[in-house]
């Protein structure tokens, strides 16, 4: 006679289930097979030159004017096809709302312009992977501050903190920036720029941002998730052709910052 399973048990055994599929890793991307192949095994150093390889190798610079239209793809609010989402402040904007006046979003460098230093050609200035959409006067106060703990609210973007010398963004963004800043210290660092994410704050040096250790802690308190790979994938196959490995790969941060 078959003995009948007691709710106890079924839903220990869901439990054990759920907890399963939280524990499994998100599966690699498509690209992801032989996209790093030359970076398998690799640690430090030479895992980092690999990547500046990778991720150099075949990318493809786009104009800063056609970021605008980038950027309405890449930060597409799911829930509203005709807005974006504002990094910092995670409020919807109309796509149509982009310039340089108030009220309207414009293209924040993640990294800032003045601390490459780069300008806007195509390059870092125009390179995807750190620009986002943010309301031009958020914009403007974050200027070019580190990311560090903060000591005051920002009312203007809920969540954000900021004080004389850092910037600290909203909780649900913090290991995407951290994120960005580690894929430009790989991706440039070369001759002609070398950027460092820096334990210093203020990083008064050209080429540098801080603070390292902060945002390690950011990286692992705020993972990968679903819009982050999402971004990244439209970024390879839509216009730039190259990934940020640290999405892809966030065990790699540990081995190389």
């Amino acid at each position: 006679m078959r003995k009948s399973t007691s709710p106890r048990r079924v839903l220990t055994v869901l439990a054990a289930g759920v907890l399963a599929l939280a524990l499994t890793p998100a599966p690699a991307p498509a690209a992801d097979a032989d996209y790093y192949d030359a970076a398998r095994g690799l640690t430090g150093e030479r895992l980092k030159d690999a990547l500046h390889g990778i991720i150099s190798t075949g990318a493809t610079p786009i104009t800063y004017e056609r970021v605008w239209d980038a950027l309405k793809v890449t930060d597409e609010d799911p829930a509203n096809r005709a807005n974006v989402i504002l990094f910092y402040s995670g409020f919807s904007r109309s796509k149509a709302l982009n310039g340089g006046n108030d009220g309207q979003w414009n293209r924040e460098h993640v990294w800032p312009k003045s601390r490459g230093p780069f300008d806007t050609d195509p390059g870092p200035g125009t390179d995807l992977h750190h620009l986002r959409p943010e309301d031009k006067t958020v914009n403007g106060d974050r200027g070019h501050l580190d990311f560090d703990v903060s000591d005051r609210p920002y009312a203007r973007a809920p969540g954000n903190r900021f004080d004389d010398d850092s910037w600290e963004p909203r909780n649900a963004v913090k290991g995407d920036v951290a994120r960005m800043l580690f894929y430009m210290a790989v991706r440039y660092e070369d001759r002609e720029r070398d950027l460092e994410v820096s334990e210093t704050v203020p990083s008064n040096r050209p080429s540098r941002l801080g603070r390292l250790s902060v945002l390690k802690v950011w990286h692992d308190r705020d993972p990968v998730d679903a819009s982050e790979r999402r971004r990244n994938e439209i970024i390879f196959e839509r216009y730039q052709h190259n990934r940020n490995p640290f999405i892809d790969h966030p065990e790699w941060v540990d081995s190389i910052f």
